[in-house]
């Protein structure tokens, strides 16, 4: 028996099937991908998306799917991956996108981590999937191709969503592991609609069924910023580049398509406005074409190389934790009698909180006023905000007592709310906006028997905003190439992780109780030049 008061509003669970089901009032809107091997085009409707979507609810469920067991993706962004985001949360699993640019060791622990119990590998991903494939205890692989098409070829005759609750998980994320192992995320379906509800805001995104948006953010991290089910949800074209993210790459779809929304880090954009900048006239880009930004902190400079083309460059600030929209950069219309400078300062700030994200900044004497000049830890709370863990208790920490997430950024607000992050805890490293423990990498040099004492430290790179530089102590009477740790790192960490350099220092500076000067270090090679 219902036990809601009469005259109020029926509880409706906010689902992802809700929004799947919304696909057939625009099936006749393309959707566009790059196939995922080759630079061949493949264009469906939603009409076409909502059916097959169905048909993979349909036939996980067949497959013995229970409600919550994970599911594992490794794939590109491209639209099989898409059907994966709506039709494995649809049949009451949980979509859990793997990071395909980690290593072997570390997707495997994830995986196992996780319990995911099925996988969907993209056909041309399968020697990255073998490499730790015998390490899980997956038990059944679907790759794409023939057999994908095998599996949801019986269609979905006869299915219904089960009854879903709002609140239950429907997609998992793990973060770099930048202290220890990489921590997963569980989203609920409740989260990812009102996510998308704020993405598609006016002072947000904008996303609109007059759109045409192309996700540069990998859709194997953090949801795509939830630009894929934004888009879902208002019927706007979707582009999906597949493998194939070359600033050349982008900037054809960009042009065939007449993109008019695009998200990514500031490296990819870096390449894509050289690529503008060097050729003249050769792509023409649609007039209210807007490009968000977010992974790292994306210079000034590039917002003002952006307008010079028409373009119109947000910044947003967010984590794994946090969906991963929780604050965005816009001018307020207050602030037009600003110089253009000090409109440019504000842009390349990490913005406000969006509408039902709340933040402050918290130094070790309190909370900090709204001056613009005091420093402390960014701590956020919100409906999609991560409220713990999956199943890791001894990271309890990482929320106070008051249930606020601490972010370990510390930034400063400004009078107006505005938050600037001036520097980052634990000595992360970020390269092209993915993370770099530098404890990791020092802890597994230290490891090698030519080695005394190690230091990584973050020193600036002209193209991946970061880069790792090892600072190494041999021991005595030991000698040894660079080329030598590198690869023992390499039985460890993705390529991209690894220093690109490594300097033989006699010492290294050391604080009166014994830690690594990381500051002193940092201010010593800050003109290093690579």
């Amino acid at each position: 028996m219902s036990t809601s008061m009469p005259g109020t509003i029926m509880d409706f669970p906010l689902t992802l099937s809700t929004i799947l089901e919304r696909a057939p009032l625009f099936r006749d809107v393309e959707i566009v991908s790059r196939r995922p091997a080759g630079a061949e085009i493949f264009r469906y409707t939603y009409g076409d998306f909502h059916r097959r979507a169905r048909s993979l609810a349909a036939a996980l469920q067949r497959a013995g799917l229970r409600p919550g067991d994970r599911i594992a993706t490794l794939m590109w962004n491209q639209y099989q991956h898409l059907e994966a985001y709506f039709g494995i949360p649809s049949a009451g699993g949980v979509i859990h996108t793997l990071n395909l640019r980690l290593h072997p060791n570390e997707l495997a622990y994830i995986a196992n981590h996780a319990e995911d119990r099925f996988a969907i590998v993209e056909e041309s991903l399968l020697p990255v999937f073998e490499k730790f494939r015998a390490q899980t205890k997956i038990e059944r692989v679907i790759v794409t191709g023939s057999e994908y098409e095998a599996f949801i070829a019986p269609g979905d005759s006869g299915y219904e969503h089960p009854v879903l609750d709002e609140n239950a998980a429907a997609a998992m994320c793990y973060t770099s592991g930048t202290t220890g192992h990489p921590k997963g995320v569980m989203y609920s379906h409740r989260g990812i609609v009102l996510h998308s509800f704020v993405c598609a805001m006016q002072d947000a995104f904008a996303v609109s069924e007059q759109d045409t948006l192309l996700p540069a953010a990998s859709m194997f991290h953090a949801n795509a910023w939830g630009l894929p089910h934004a888009a879902a949800m208002m019927g706007a074209k979707i582009v999906l580049p597949a493998s194939d993210m070359s600033p050349e790459g982008l900037l054809d779809l960009f042009d065939r398509e007449q993109v008019t929304l695009t998200s990514g880090v500031p490296t990819i954009w870096a390449g894509v406005l050289d690529g503008l900048e060097k050729n003249p006239g050769r792509w023409k880009l649609a007039p209210r074409l807007r490009v968000v930004i977010a992974g790292s902190a994306a210079p000034e400079s590039m917002f003002r190389r952006f307008d010079k083309f028409g373009v119109r460059a947000i910044h947003l600030w967010g984590m794994t934790e946090t969906t991963p929209v929780a604050t965005i950069s816009h001018v307020q219309p207050h602030m037009r009698g600003l110089s253009e400078d000090a409109r440019y300062d504000v842009r390349a700030t990490q913005g406000t909180p969006v509408p039902f994200v709340e933040t402050r900044v918290v130094s070790d004497n309190g909370e900090c006023p709204w001056d613009g000049t005091t420093l402390g830890e960014l701590q956020v709370r919100g409906p999609w905000v991560a409220g713990a863990y999956y199943n890791m208790p001894e990271t309890a920490d990482r929320w106070t007592a008051d249930h606020w997430f601490r972010t370990g950024d510390v930034c400063s607000i400004d009078p107006s709310g505005y938050i600037k992050i001036a520097d980052r805890t634990k000595d992360l490293i970020k390269s092209g906006g993915e993370w770099i423990s530098s404890v990791d990498l020092e802890n597994t040099l230290c490891g090698h028997p030519k080695i005394r004492e190690a230091a990584v430290i973050a020193v600036a790179h002209p193209k991946w905003d970061e880069r790792p530089l090892a600072l190494i102590v041999l021991r005595e009477n030991a000698s040894a190439k660079e080329e030598e740790f590198r690869d023992f790192l390499a039985q460890k960490f993705a390529k991209w992780q690894i220093p690109d350099r490594f300097v033989f220092v006699d010492e290294l500076p050391h604080t009166s109780t014994g830690k690594l000067q990381k500051l002193t270090m940092r201010e010593q090679y800050k003109d290093w030049k690579w």
